[in-house]
């Protein structure tokens, strides 16, 4: 956790420069994450600990190529160097190059070297560097910048303790000579930035020229100052003064780069090529990916049996714990039949998730998801979305807020869109419970084609029917929605590389934290709520059904004692529970659909978020139960319809919810993201209706066909 009054570095550069690794490896354990003031992006910081014994918070910055943003996320970067106000303005700046093309990198830190703070330039992958015969002069950029430079490897540990020392050092300039090499302002430009300078007083002439050209979205000015800078720029051409900042800086600096950069040998030839011949390739490619993923998904069945068993079994054995040592009465119930069963239901589903993040996190790693990027355009731009898009509709496995978020690299209106609005389509790790309970009600884990379980193709089936969903819906709204703006896609593909081990367990670290405790709030809220509602009724209420299951328990001739008898007593005295009013109150609704009014309590809790529905069962089959050590799985396959004595939930029940939570948006926090970057409640009015009206349709034809 970072802490009020430490100073703070800014871990800047470009996408894909090493960056994260790096914070990683300075940070390792002591991050946090949030948001920045205002906006929904994550925020990274962490603590790095010098030899003094002084703590630095380092702030990893969003990736950015100059000071002329493209995309909301390279807008927080200069919404903060702009404001010396800000909380998260830093005092050094430590800018990251990737040592293999440093050129490319280079403008960005020449206009951060214009900040005249104390700056730090560090060449990351210096060990691939060297596999490739390339060779930095560091001290030929260093006399152009005029501060330090340092070559490290993340990997190997490269020179890592002595940018440490750096970093410490950094700090020690309090006061940065200006710049020798610095942007030579035209006339025009100098009369702006002096006007944006006289008006803040705290900044420089650079920085002034930065809120010329940005003043129309920068946050931390008001209405009034955008008024009086609006009358003062009103002839300033900003696109032309940008593309002459551009040009002069690469007139100066591109031969500079040339003399720094040496190949002392041809080192190993073009892997990199080669590779995506293969990979990008038009046939095969997209082959190989179908492939990839479904050895993923495989993966998440075959590897996930153990651990999950082993946490089934830990929640067992404390809710049978909590029952020796505590007192029967209301507090020992809320304790096994509320708060464990409820978290044991949703924490039994980790493992899943988090093999589904640590196998996607190798693929983003080696640098395998820039290259579904660009091979998926084409087909992408024929359904209305964008390149880009397949990032949003990949993230969207893990979680549809982040995944509507990273839209926001997509630059054309439309299509920004049309990809938030069928994102939540992409089944999400919230769904990975539902799909696991359900599936085994509608393909037995017996069979096998080949060496496929048949469960994981059909795991795989349900995220294909949703990524069908999504394009076809995007089709739609490729109909509905007008632009005449060009679409255009501008990607990096980087070179491939072993996968850094520390960067994949802080993401699955990240990924499966925020998911436990995300998902463990609202949980924990909904399991107190709903074990009050089904252990309490209206007067009299309770007691009146639970004597209709006792005469029912007689007509059906279940003696005293009995599972059966037990169970159906349960059954009648929670339809007199306040849970049982409310989901006897939504049964004709959903009845059509196969469900009885126990599942409709779990559709209505889940809308708080999906993954919340196998806790509600656990937490609804558990009260008034005999067979409270079932797993879940197995109370609900011997759940009894009394009226018709068959099982509740048949084949065409659990496809019915299958597909339901295939295509409802069940997500309060996905509506809540989609009204903040659509700044309209109608988007967010229109996704949920779409998708609610898909869920209800389909499911009502796979029960009526197969029942």
């Amino acid at each position: 956790m970072a802490k009020v009054g430490l100073k703070k570095i800014a871990l800047i550069g470009n996408p894909n420069s090493g960056k994260s690794s790096l914070f990683n490896s300075l940070t390792g354990l002591r991050q946090k994450v949030g948001n920045y003031p205002g906006v929904t992006v994550d925020k990274k910081s962490g603590i790095l600990k010098v030899a003094k014994g002084e703590e630095l918070e380092i702030i990893d910055f969003p990736g950015i190529y100059s000071f002329y943003p493209n995309s909301s996320d390279e807008r927080i970067v200069i919404e903060t160097l702009t404001n010396p106000k800000s909380k998260n303005f830093p005092n050094a700046i430590v800018y990251v190059v990737d040592s293999l093309d440093i050129e490319k990198h280079f403008l960005l830190a020449t206009q951060l070297r214009e900040m005249n703070l104390p700056m730090l330039v560090v060449f990351s992958m210096a060990d691939l560097a060297f596999e490739k015969g390339i060779k930095i002069d560091t001290t030929i950029i260093e006399e152009y910048l005029e501060c330090p430079c340092i070559s490290i490897s993340t990997r190997t540990g490269e020179n890592l303790e002595v940018l440490k020392l750096q970093i410490e050092n950094l700090l020690s300039n309090v006061v940065v000579a200006s710049w020798s090499n610095a942007y030579n302002l035209s006339e025009t430009e100098r009369e702006v930035s002096n006007f944006v300078v006289n008006k803040h007083k705290d900044i420089g002439e650079y920085i002034g020229l930065q809120i010329a050209h940005h003043y129309s979205w920068l946050g931390h000015l008001n209405n009034s100052q955008k008024n009086t800078l609006r009358k003062k720029v009103a002839e300033f051409d900003s696109v032309k003064y940008q593309i002459r900042e551009t040009m002069d800086r690469y007139n100066r600096f591109t031969t500079l780069v040339k003399k720094a950069t040496k190949r002392i040998s041809q080192g190993r030839p073009g892997y990199t090529e080669r590779i995506d011949n293969i990979t990008t390739h038009r046939v095969i490619g997209p082959i190989l990916f179908t492939a990839i993923m479904l050895l993923v998904f495989q993966a998440i069945y075959a590897w996930a049996e153990w651990p999950m068993n082993m946490i089934e079994e830990t929640f067992i054995g404390l809710s049978s714990a909590v029952n020796s040592i505590l007192a029967e009465g209301w507090f020992s119930n809320l304790l096994t039949e509320g708060i464990i069963a409820g978290l044991g239901g949703i924490m039994v589903f980790i493992p899943q998730i988090a093999i589904l993040f640590f196998l996607i996190s190798i693929l983003e790693e080696i640098g395998y998801m820039s290259r579904v990027v660009f091979m998926f355009d084409g087909l992408m731009q024929r359904f209305g979305l964008n390149g880009r898009s397949i990032v949003a509709l990949i993230s969207g496995g893990a979680c549809a807020i982040p995944a509507i978020m990273s839209a926001r690299t997509i630059s054309n209106w439309k299509e920004r869109m049309i990809t938030i609005m069928v994102t939540p389509l992409i089944s999400c790790s919230a769904r990975i419970p539902v799909y696991t309970v359900l599936i085994g009600f509608v393909v037995s884990d017996t069979l096998r084609w080949g060496p496929f379980n048949v469960q994981g193709l059909a795991f795989m089936g349900l995220y294909v029917i949703g990524i069908l969903a999504a394009l076809f819906s995007a089709l739609i709204f490729k109909w509905i929605l007008k632009s005449d703006e060009q679409s255009v896609l501008m990607i990096e593909l980087p070179k491939y590389k072993k996968p850094m081990w520390n960067n994949v367990f802080h993401n699955v670290k990240e990924k499966v934290w925020t998911f436990i405790v995300e998902a463990g709030k609202v949980i924990l809220v909904v399991s107190v709520v709903l074990w009050f509602l089904v252990s309490y009724g209206p007067k009299g209420s309770m007691e009146r059904t639970a004597q209709e299951g006792i005469e029912l328990a007689q007509e059906y001739g279940y003696s005293a004692g009995t599972t059966q008898q037990e169970d159906l007593l349960a059954s009648k005295k929670m339809e007199g529970s306040y849970a049982g009013i409310i989901g006897k109150s939504m049964e004709p609704c959903i009845r059509p659909l196969g469900y009885d009014w126990k599942i409709g309590i779990a559709l209505l809790t889940s809308f708080a978020a999906r993954e919340v529905f196998v806790g509600t069962m656990a937490t609804i089959y558990s009260v008034g139960s005999s067979e409270e050590e079932r797993v879940i799985k197995e109370r609900m396959a011997a759940e009894i319809n009394p009226a018709t004595g068959k099982p509740v939930y048949t084949f065409a029940t659990a496809l019915s919810l299958l597909l339901f939570y295939v295509f409802a948006l069940q997500c309060m926090s996905t509506l809540a993201v989609t009204k903040r970057e659509t700044k309209s409640w109608k988007w967010p009015a229109l996704q949920f209706t779409f998708m609610g009206a898909m869920a209800y349709v389909s499911a009502f034809a796979a029960y009526q066909i197969f029942s």
